[in-house]
């Protein structure tokens, strides 16, 4: 039974009403079904922020497209959604409005849920989380302590990045031009004790099982091979002269190792304080490099800084006395905190050297031409000079020659080190799962017993903006262990922790009786396909990865690796525009409050503000952000266009990997598209009615329309299922259906063609645009739920052509056109091509050269 339609498309009247029948029906949620295929597909999950930008809603519609196109494979497919839900923002909002974090997070859940089924994706929300439910981390926190039994959490005092303002450790990352990424305070760098994980341990593993990733983008598995950072190396002891202790540096380049002129400890290396206790001017120097950047970048790039601590270490080979310093440019945490300088064959050590007048030694020479160390270190390979019985080798051969007899003495040691450091997953703030550790007075840390998980983070607080509620609750922190007195750990954990490993408790949510049901967790595991941007490529990524292995080791999942294949999407960006007033101050303007006129080219020639008619200044194209007033209101859109013409349009606008450019005229244009479709679809359904195709009986018109959808279905399945290059699939859609829109004949077969074409257009699209198709599937008679249709597929007869268009040109000039059998034989064809009265013209009285055929397509008669 047919489905009448109107005759003009109503996205404000459709979409509500299709969203309202997936809810009430539940076409979304799923369960472990061993008799058919599963695909698990999911997105980085969001912080709850208040609203959706156009990155999510891009995020988002690719998964949801993945999903059904995968559902529409016959596959059991899930797709869940949840809430990155604890984090410093909640915090800083709690402040500015008078509130609790949780009151905030909560409001917000609500806020996004409802904007995301707005948007019409295809969660199984009975399977929604959110990390800051204590049924969520209490596990994470057991977890944490059977970590510990097994050696793989441990606490010291280390130097982190301390950020003043907000009161917390920062990550290396979180640190811009010295000063917090969120605060903007000058950070400082203090020790304090920190709980650690032990990711190095993993660090081969992680490393090696970047192969596995086939699935992954080569960009970010360098990225993270880069990360993990595997170096094969020497640790060499040097003694310090007229003491009884010694320094331990690791180095890559023993080759150069007579080259060394000079060693360089950390501020934080105890042979620095020493040297700062006794003398002021190093105590100063010391204490100058507590509020220094301490970003790799940063480091190679500022300038190089140091003072002599007044020791020497003796070199193993030569006995020479080399000086001590202390140097800005080494940090506490990487390898020993210690380095040996080689300043005539490493860059960072030249430029020290060269600032403070050091010796510079020449041990590597190039094997052709000369080097001039006054312009800089040599880092190339070559040979050994001034290097004792080592000279002439190498730089391989001296590598290991040099470090067989510093073996030989005692004094080394070949090593494997990691970049990689431990994952250091403690926070000083509030909003956040607590560490389950109990202190106790004699200093030692026992975990909480399991009894007495999860350790709840109470939510009714009052925010201060200076110290955490925990911190500064007696009540809360007071506890017992084996009836003795103890304290709660204040510290609540990095949030990349419970990002770690949400997307196997999608798996099993509701699972009370432990982390994870591992049945169910290893009948959807591992994500086949996850989607994400890039700038998650190394840490959320890299955690990820290492949790899984550790479920996998305490027998919660039996896979080696948490996700498939990986998507990384690109940004979206939007011009921006500005007015300057007199103090050069600026103000921005949404681009949707900009009437623009384009050039040719699309640029923009000339930009005026909609409400006074006066010009504004267009300030190029970036990616959306508060801060230049350039984002584009997701719900605006839909409101303005329906949820569809939003999706259509990310999705066709650019490949998924690539940056985004929004533009008001394609969204414009990708409505108009769906206006036509559904014109199309109402004029088919008001003139025909459904009709058996007849295969045996088509014309040749009938043929080539079904070639045409045959073609194009065949296109849509690689591009979506393979390459994931959905705007070209879209572009294939759009194609077909302009050949339809030209089509004409009134015959049952007719009919019979384009509703097979239109039956395969609306299922191709369902992905992409689900509301409408979901419509137009019914007013094509169909009564099956769209969303579990059988994906079109390629009939290969239909591929087949009888006929071929044939161009005839006569010395390179077309002449005639021939339309033959597929199948006819270049004798048949030149005997054709020669009858024609447009040929003749040109060859009569003419030799005939050659004739040059290209099968299917060309005749070419050279003649003379």
């Amino acid at each position: 039974m047919t489905n009448k339609i109107n005759e003009t498309y109503q996205p404000e009247v459709i979409e509500p009403a299709v969203q309202a029948r997936w809810e009430q029906d539940q076409v979304f949620n799923v369960t472990e079904d061993p008799n058919k295929e599963k695909f698990y597909c999911l997105s980085m999950f969001p912080y709850p922020s208040g609203k959706l930008h156009m990155g999510h809603v891009r995020n988002y519609t690719l998964s949801d497209v993945v999903s059904r196109y995968q559902r529409l494979q016959g596959k059991n497919v899930l797709h869940p959604i949840g809430w990155d839900a604890f984090g410093l923002p909640a915090e800083n909002a709690a402040i500015q409005n008078k509130t609790a974090p949780a009151n905030w997070t909560y409001k917000n859940i609500g806020d996004m849920r409802s904007q995301l089924k707005t948007l019409g994706f295809g969660y199984d929300w009975q399977r929604e989380i959110a990390t800051c439910h204590p049924e969520y981390y209490r596990w994470e926190q057991w977890f944490f302590t059977r970590l510990f039994e097994k050696g793989l959490v441990y606490k010291k005092n280390s130097t982190v990045n301390w950020d003043p303002v907000d009161q917390t450790v920062l990550a290396n990352e979180q640190v811009i031009d010295g000063r917090g990424w969120r605060s903007g305070a000058i950070v400082e760098q203090k020790e304090i004790p920190q709980w650690f994980v032990r990711i190095t341990a993993y660090a081969e593993e992680l490393l090696n099982d970047l192969d596995q990733l086939d699935g992954w983008p080569e960009q970010v598995k360098a990225m993270q091979r880069n990360w993990i950072g595997r170096s094969e190396g020497v640790e060499i002891t040097f003694k310090i002269a007229d003491r009884d202790d010694q320094l331990s540096v690791y180095t890559t380049r023993p080759d150069t190792f007579y080259g060394v002129t000079y060693m360089a400890v950390a501020a934080q290396h105890p042979l620095a304080r020493e040297a700062a206790a006794k003398h002021a001017d190093v105590a100063a120097f010391v204490e100058s490099c507590k509020q220094q950047k301490v970003a790799e970048a940063d480091l190679a790039t500022m300038e190089k800084r140091g003072i002599p601590t007044g020791f020497y270490a003796v070199h193993p080979l030569t006995g020479d006395k080399l000086p001590i310093w202390v140097a800005n440019f080494v940090l506490m945490d990487y390898g020993t905190g210690a380095v040996m300088a080689v300043p005539a064959h490493d860059q960072r050590d030249w430029e020290f050297a060269t600032a403070y007048q050091l010796p510079i030694t020449q041990v590597i020479a190039p094997n052709e031409g000369e080097h001039d160390l006054a312009q800089g270190a040599y880092t190339g390979p070559g040979h050994l000079v001034h290097s004792d019985s080592f000279d002439g080798l190498d730089t391989e051969a001296g590598f290991n020659a040099i470090a067989d007899r510093l073996e030989e003495l005692g004094c080394g040691e070949r090593q494997v080190n990691y970049r990689l450091r431990d994952w250091g997953v403690s926070r000083q703030r509030y909003w956040g799962a607590p560490i389950p550790m109990l202190n106790l007075p004699n200093g030692e840390s026992v975990p909480v017993p399991d009894s007495q998980l999860p350790v709840r983070l109470p939510e009714d607080v009052t925010m201060d903006g200076v110290t955490s509620p925990i911190k500064s609750d007696p009540e809360w922190r007071e506890a017992t262990w084996n009836g003795q007195p103890a304290e709660h750990e204040t510290d609540t954990f990095d949030t990349f922790m419970e990002s770690s490993w949400y997307y196997a408790r999608y798996c099993s949510p509701r699972y009370d009786n432990g982390m994870l049901n591992p049945d169910q967790a290893n009948y959807w595991l591992p994500v086949d396909q996850y989607i994400g941007g890039i700038e998650h490529a190394i840490l959320h990524l890299l955690y990820a990865r290492f949790f899984h292995k550790l479920l996998r080791d305490t027998g919660l999942v039996d896979s080696d690796e948490p996700f498939k294949r990986l998507l990384c999407q690109g940004m979206v960006l939007a011009d921006s525009f500005y007015r300057e007033d007199e103090h050069g101050g600026k103000t921005w303007f949404s681009p949707l409050d900009v009437e623009l006129e384009r050039d040719e080219k699309g640029g923009v020639r000339a930009a005026t503000l909609k409400t006074d008619g006066k010009p504004v200044e267009h300030a190029g194209i970036s990616k959306m952000s508060k801060s230049k007033n350039n984002g584009i209101d997701p719900q605006t859109m839909v409101d303005r266009y329906g949820a569809d013409t939003v999706r259509l349009f990310m999705m066709f606008a650019a490949p998924p990997e690539m940056t985004l450019e929004w533009s008001d005229s394609g969204v414009e244009g990708a409505h108009r598209f769906l206006k036509r479709l559904w014109r199309l679809v109402y004029e088919f359904q008001a003139h025909a009615g459904q009709q058996q195709l007849d295969t045996s009986s088509l014309t040749a018109e009938q043929k080539t329309l079904r070639r045409e959808v045959h073609k194009t279905i065949a296109k849509v399945s690689d591009d979506i299922g393979r390459r994931q290059n959905f705007n070209t699939a879209i572009a294939a859609v759009m194609e077909l259906s302009n050949h339809l829109q030209k089509a004409q004949g009134d015959t049952a077969n007719d009919h019979a063609v384009m509703q097979e074409a239109l039956d395969a257009i609306v299922v191709m699209l369902f992905p992409m645009t689900p509301h409408i198709c979901e419509q137009l599937w019914s007013a094509l008679g169909h009564t099956s739920d769209i969303n579990f249709e059988q994906w079109p597929q390629v009939d290969d007869s239909a591929l087949v052509e009888d006929e071929k268009l044939i161009v005839v040109q006569v010395n390179g000039k077309v002449r005639a056109r021939l339309t033959v059998a597929a199948d006819i034989t270049k004798e048949a064809l030149e005997a054709l091509a020669f009858e024609q009265p447009h040929v003749q013209g040109f060859v009569e009285g003419k030799t005939v050269r050659k004739v040059i055929y290209v099968p299917g397509k060309l005749l070419n008669i050279v003649v003379s």
